[in-house]
């Protein structure tokens, strides 16, 4: 794929930040200017953290690891969520529960309680509870499906996070960098980019600007899952060609 052009991030909104009173003092390095009490962020600088950041990003997933996608405000769920179902990685967009990363073990026993409803709800036996019990568990479960239906698949620490607003997300900043886990994330005039180790300048307020810095993201993670997909089929077909030539040697010899 073709690198994001300038362009495309100036139609999308991506350089408008905060107003000027509102600003963190650390972002000054990826402001171009001020106008009309807003500060303007540098595309160019974004251009380069983004570039530098899906390059790590695509060597993490290309060694068949996976990328935790975390966006709870309401203009960046729908198209985060979309692309991480899309690329089969985990995501968070409702409420972000404390403990998500640094308390895992209990994570995984909701989601194993979760599993085990599952199975309920699909038995024969189901259909004998009372129909207020049933629909208790239906509630229950519904419940469930809202808080860990984007980790459900997790069985363990993801390898990397990718943060839409870490003012918003600051414990899942938190508990990622306790337990050494790399951060890419969407950081805005108003956050402190030292946070995380890959920032991305640019506006994470609007839909469009979240919209073209996400789906770009993704698409550089889907080309490293595609770019894994071949190096698993020619290691494949590496070690059949050396059975075969084996066996041809094993015969020659035997001949």
């Amino acid at each position: 794929m073709a690198n994001i052009e300038y362009k495309e991030l100036l139609n999308a909104g991506v350089h408008f930040g905060h107003l000027t009173r509102k600003w963190n003092p650390q972002m000054a390095p990826y402001i171009f200017m001020e106008k009309n009490g807003i500060h303007i962020i540098d595309l160019n600088k974004t251009l380069v953290c983004l570039d530098e950041a899906t390059t790590a990003l695509k060597k993490i997933v290309r060694s068949g690891k996976k990328v935790m996608f975390v966006a709870t405000k309401k203009q960046a769920q729908e198209i985060v969520s979309e692309e991480a179902k899309r690329l089969k990685m985990p995501y968070v967009t409702e409420r972000w529960l404390g403990g998500m990363l640094t308390n895992f073990s209990t994570i995984r026993k909701s989601l194993k309680k979760m599993s085990s409803t599952d199975k309920l709800m699909k038995s024969d036996s189901f259909m004998n509870f009372a129909k207020r019990e049933r629909l208790m568990i239906q509630r229950e479960r519904e419940k469930m499906e809202r808080v860990f239906g984007g980790i459900a698949d997790l069985n363990r620490l993801p390898s990397a996070l990718f943060i839409v607003d870490i003012k918003r997300e600051h414990i899942a900043v938190k508990e990622a960098t306790k337990l050494g886990i790399p951060i890419f994330a969407m950081v805005d005039t108003n956050s402190d980019p030292n946070l995380v180790n890959f920032p991305i300048p640019a506006n994470d307020d609007a839909y469009k600007s979240v919209n073209i810095v996400t789906k770009y993201v993704s698409k550089m993670i889907e080309e490293a899952l595609m770019e894994r997909k071949q190096d698993k089929e020619e290691q494949k077909l590496k070690e059949e060609e050396n059975k075969k030539r084996e066996a041809d040697e094993k015969e020659s010899v035997s001949e």
